[in-house]
């Protein structure tokens, strides 16, 4: 480990902030133009994210040190990893951040951080920032804190009190996959535990019930399936009422070399980053399409097809379902319709009420999408 002393403020914020990519539960890397991150004109990443309102807004993201004491097998910043290290305190994160906002150059702040001594350790110095912030400089804006696995219960009741949003991160959907990842982690106890937490305190009529909670999951770093992946985004949906679950490729050669992903990888480097579009995108499908987890299509080895986007295929396999009547269907109905999104549906039923369509011209603007959706409906 190589600890770097010598380094001015603006440097050590380039790298921590650099550093910081490896967490995506603020912003995901999806081809489908949802969130595309960015270098900003000084080397900062920035990342676009849907805000409480609506609409999307632009982030900064760094970390506290990337100084760490843990073992994730997966993470670059792991302990036994030689890489710079470095670190700034609470006030020079919160006086950095502050200089970005004020200028209009960012909406808000995402602040994550290698471990530190321990976990409620780390996550005294996260709240502490938050707290300057909030008290010190009457920043009323959007906060985003990582929570550190293993943080007690105080810990993070205290974070809450001054996050926008907080993320602990699963990083794998099952008990035996998540084993493959660290050595020192318990999934019950650190994981689980702390994602019912959150979900309890922030609960509609409670003190927190403003705060949103999202998670992350690393592809391709142990053995779980695509299913596994879906089956647990649609439970932390629906019992933990999570806003966003991310999935963040596994990149290879930067892990243990004795992960399942280094030593049985799954095709080349593009194919677990075409895996990781194909789960964004099934995603949506939970999230905005109104399919069921049970729904998705899996080839049979429970992975989702790197050929054809989910949607597509589970057409494909039920062809009795089509054609869809544009004139009639119901709005979930016609969101069954590769090539038609939210926002061509909204478009279709608002249409409809001035009079039958004949076309999708003017309501479909994409025309690769309007060919798509073609071999799938019917106007009469």
């Amino acid at each position: 480990m190589t600890a770097v002393h010598s380094l001015g403020k603006e440097e050590k914020l380039r790298i921590l902030a650099d550093d910081s990519r490896y967490d995506l539960a603020c912003a995901c890397g999806s081809r489908d133009g949802e969130d595309h991150r960015r270098r900003g004109a000084d080397g900062l990443w920035l990342y676009p994210t849907s805000v409480p309102r609506g609409g999307k807004a632009v982030l900064l993201k760094t970390l506290l040190t990337n100084a760490c004491r843990g073992d994730c097998r997966y993470c670059p910043l792991r302990r036994d990893r030689d890489v710079r290290r470095c670190a700034l305190s609470p006030d020079e994160v919160a006086a950095a951040f502050l200089g970005y906002h004020r200028r209009g150059d960012v909406f808000g702040l995402f602040l994550s951080s290698g471990i530190i001594r321990d976990p409620d350790h780390t996550m005294e110095r996260l709240v502490a920032t938050g707290r300057i912030l909030r008290r010190r400089y009457g920043y009323r804006g959007y906060l985003h804190l990582k929570v550190i696995p293993g943080a007690s219960d105080a810990a993070v009741e205290a974070a809450l009190a001054v996050a926008s949003a907080v993320s602990v991160n699963v990083e794998a959907p099952t008990r035996s996959s998540f084993a493959a990842l660290s050595r020192e982690k318990d999934y019950d106890r650190d994981i689980v535990r702390t994602v019912r937490l959150i979900h309890r305190l922030t609960a509609p009529g409670t003190r927190y019930s403003r705060v949103r909670q999202s998670t992350q999951f690393v592809v391709g770093a142990s053995h779980e399936t695509d299913a596994e992946l879906v089956t647990a985004a649609s439970r932390l949906y629906r019992r933990w009422k999570l806003s966003r679950v991310y999935f963040s490729a596994y990149q290879r050669g930067l892990g243990d070399p004795g992960l399942p992903g280094e030593r049985h990888p799954r095709g080349p480097p593009e194919d677990l980053l075409t895996r990781e579009h194909r789960l964004y995108q099934a995603d949506w499908l939970l999230r905005k399409y109104g399919f069921s987890a049970s729904e998705i299509p899996f080839e049979a080895d429970g992975h989702l097809s790197l050929l054809a986007d989910p949607k597509e295929t589970w057409a494909r396999r039920h062809p009795e379902f089509f054609p869809v009547n544009v004139n009639e269907a119901r709005r979930r109905d016609l969101l069954r319709v590769p090539g038609l999104g939210p926002v061509a549906v909204r478009r279709i039923l608002a249409a409809r009420k001035e009079g039958r369509l004949r076309t999708l011209d003017g309501v479909v603007r994409a025309r690769a999408l309007a060919v798509k959706a073609h071999s799938f409906i019917r106007f009469s």
